[in-house]
């Protein structure tokens, strides 16, 4: 007998745990969404917008990618690799279908603080070549690359982590003010980093609380040192950039393929360069040179991940943000749904796959996704098209950016923050609809200015939780039904007795710890306007609405009423049906409501109970048995109270 219990045990268990077919083929499709969208692919009518798209984007992808290496404190080249590898592991694994990945500005101020406090600037040639390094590059620049890619992998460590603990539906706590404030204020830290590029001025590296201000005191202490053709040529690229993007924008609807004037920019300032030898004339810094070719992958370093932990919580819950983001934008903007966790695993996947490949980290940028929407793209194809061209570069046109001057790169850089910099405009919209909002705007901004985006988001989180645990409690918890809705619905023909003995009040929100008194107060209160409210016909509605009222504020009935109806009980219904979730604090507080109320003969019934809150309720206090408490409607719930009065009355003729 035993060993056939155990026999059908054990085919229960292999029933219950051998994976189906169609079960694998779904979690595929789950977890690598271009399986789902790709054979799906039209190519009549998405190749083509899809294919400008992938060409505009490359031309992105490209200048933010050199501009953000340096921005990271690394050799440019790192910065096409960063541009490559993780826009192909995303279009696999991400659902964003407008979100381009690759270098971000605020992930690269965040490794940049690693890359300098570990291989601190020193004054030897950054381009000078070795034989036993990668590409011919000094052992120098291997080094600081070592530290951002390990960064990288740690930050992606951190996200596919965060992705198995299904924290992605955590990030309710991000609100939007605190992405607006986090993000204007890292593009504004962004802008300050390349003040000393549009300048042209030579400047040590500056970081850390309150570097942001110590930037400019030095840029007014070494005003004179500003190199007049560095600012020259970066206020006519600005101009060119803004204007050209301003009438693109203003006819793209008459013309079919926008002006790529971030392209047409860089093939001109480097000619220009090229032509007039501005390095040597005018001392104009260039990007320098930049080698051909991908080389082999390589693991990250491991000895230094320990030395870099703070940095890479900062990569992988900025970039996160700013990324969903961007992505649950296109996903409302073009009636597509996304998952929160899915996109944990392909940002991460993205960082610790590129890592391999000398990739700096990585994330969505707006500049890129909002390129993506202007020029049509479709799906992620449009990426990895993109992707085709960077290759190009890399193999073939990128040792013809040595003449590309910084100062136009710093240029293109800073324009192409102008979606991230004009949601100051935010700043009225949250003022007229709630002034908290924009007080936790102001101050998140303030705190990413001050200190670091990381640092910035943290405060905005613990500051949007902190107001939330504050107005909770003084939440409206309950409101009283329509009665003679509830009486239609009932469908009885009821005494104006009857009604006048139940109140009936729907709980609106969870009952927690945060809220269970004001639950309590909100329900005394409720009783107490209703009651003001109906004018007493006899003496015994007088003692019906008393002893509900004074039975819930711990009060006792006046001795004449209740000496007049002794007999009379009195109803209280509460509709649970927007109960949504309790903890233990709320159960006790139900539960201390029915046996006060109990104690002072008035019947408590719950309509719309939750099977977790029946076994709650019945496992913490002694609940009588003998009378249904739970019900299943309001209705039920009146029908029943109905049923016991006609029985009452049966019960009092009979005794006469």
């Amino acid at each position: 007998m035993t060993g056939a219990k155990k026999k059908k045990k054990s085919m229960l268990w292999g029933k219950m745990h051998t994976p189906q077919c169609e079960d694998i083929i779904q979690w595929c499709r789950r977890r690598l969404p271009i399986l789902d969208w790709a054979p799906h692919y039209n190519l009549k009518e998405n190749l083509l917008p899809d294919t400008v798209s992938g060409i505009m984007l490359a031309v992105q992808q490209v200048t933010q990618g050199l501009a953000f290496a340096v921005l990271s404190s690394v050799h440019p080249v790192f910065g096409l690799y960063g541009s490559l590898f993780p826009a192909i592991i995303y279009a696999i694994f991400g659902m964003g279908r407008h979100v381009a990945t690759g270098t971000f500005a605020l992930t690269s101020l965040i490794s940049a603080n690693a890359v300098e406090r570990i291989v601190p600037q020193n004054i030897q040639n950054l381009t000078t070549p070795s034989n036993t390094s990668v590409l011919g590059l000094s052992d120098f620049e291997m080094q600081r690359i070592h530290v951002a890619v390990a960064v990288s992998f740690l930050g992606g460590v951190i996200q596919v982590a965060m992705f198995v603990l299904q924290l992605g539906s955590a990030t309710f706590v991000v609100t939007e003010p605190v992405i607006s404030a986090m993000t204007t204020g890292a593009a504004t830290h962004v802008v300050t980093s390349q003040v000393k590029y549009l300048l042209g001025m030579k400047m040590p590296y500056i970081s850390g609380p309150l570097g942001f201000f110590y930037i400019y005191a030095y840029v007014f202490e070494n005003i004179k040192s500003v190199r007049l053709e560095a600012l020259l040529l970066s206020l006519l690229s600005i101009v060119v950039l803004v204007l050209v993007k301003e009438l693109n924008e203003q006819f793209k609807r008459k013309i079919k393929v926008v002006l790529p004037v971030d392209l047409v920019l860089i093939i001109a300032a480097s000619f220009a360069c090229y032509c007039t030898n501005m390095e040597n004339t005018y001392g104009l810094e260039v990007v320098g040179h930049i080698p051909q070719g991908i080389p082999s992958p390589r693991a990250p370093p491991m000895n230094i991940l320990s030395a870099v932990i703070t940095e890479a919580f900062g990569v992988a819950l900025v970039g996160y943000v700013a990324s969903l983001a961007l992505a649950q934008g296109s996903a409302k903007k073009f009636k597509y749904s996304i998952d929160d966790n899915q996109e944990f695993l392909a940002h991460g996947l993205s960082n610790i796959v590129s890592s391999f490949f000398f990739c700096i980290p990585s994330a969505a940028a707006m500049g890129r996704t909002a390129g993506l929407y202007s020029t049509g793209a479709k799906t992620q194809v449009a990426c990895l098209i993109s992707c085709i061209f960077v290759l190009i570069v890399i193999y073939a046109i990128g040792p013809l950016l040595y003449w590309l001057p910084m100062c136009v790169l710093a240029s293109i850089i800073v324009v192409g923050l102008k979606g991230m910099l004009i949601q100051f405009r935010d700043l009225k919209k949250y003022w007229n609809v709630d002034k908290i909002d924009w007080g936790i705007w102001v101050s998140t901004y303030v705190f990413t200015i001050c200190f670091a985006a990381n640092v910035g988001l943290l405060f905005g989180v613990v500051c949007t939780i902190a107001i939330v645990i504050g107005r909770f409690p003084r939440a409206m918890t309950l409101s009283i039904k329509n009665m003679k809705e509830m009486e239609f619905k009932v469908k009885t023909e009821m005494d104006s007795e009857t009604l006048q003995q139940v109140k009936i009040i729907s709980i609106n929100n969870p009952l927690v710890f945060l809220n269970a008194k004001k639950f309590y107060t909100d329900l005394m209160n409720i009783i107490q306007k209703e009651n003001s409210c109906n004018q007493p016909l006899d003496d015994i509605s007088k003692c019906e609405q008393n002893t509900l009222l004074n039975s819930l504020s711990n009060g006792n009935c006046n001795e004449e009423v209740s000496q007049s109806c002794p007999n009379e009980k009195c109803s209280l219904i509460l509709d649970c049906s927007g109960f949504t979730f309790f903890d233990y604090s709320g159960v006790s507080m139900l539960v201390e409501v029915y046996m006060d109320c109990k104690g002072r003969s008035v019947d408590v019934l719950l309509a719309h109970c939750t099977a977790s809150l029946i076994k709650g309720m019945t496992y913490y206090g002694n609940l009588d048995s003998e009378k249904p408490i739970f019900f299943e409607s309001v209705s039920a719930a009146i029908s029943h109270i109905h049923s016991n009065k006609n029985l009452s009355k049966l019960s009092d003729h009979s005794e006469v």
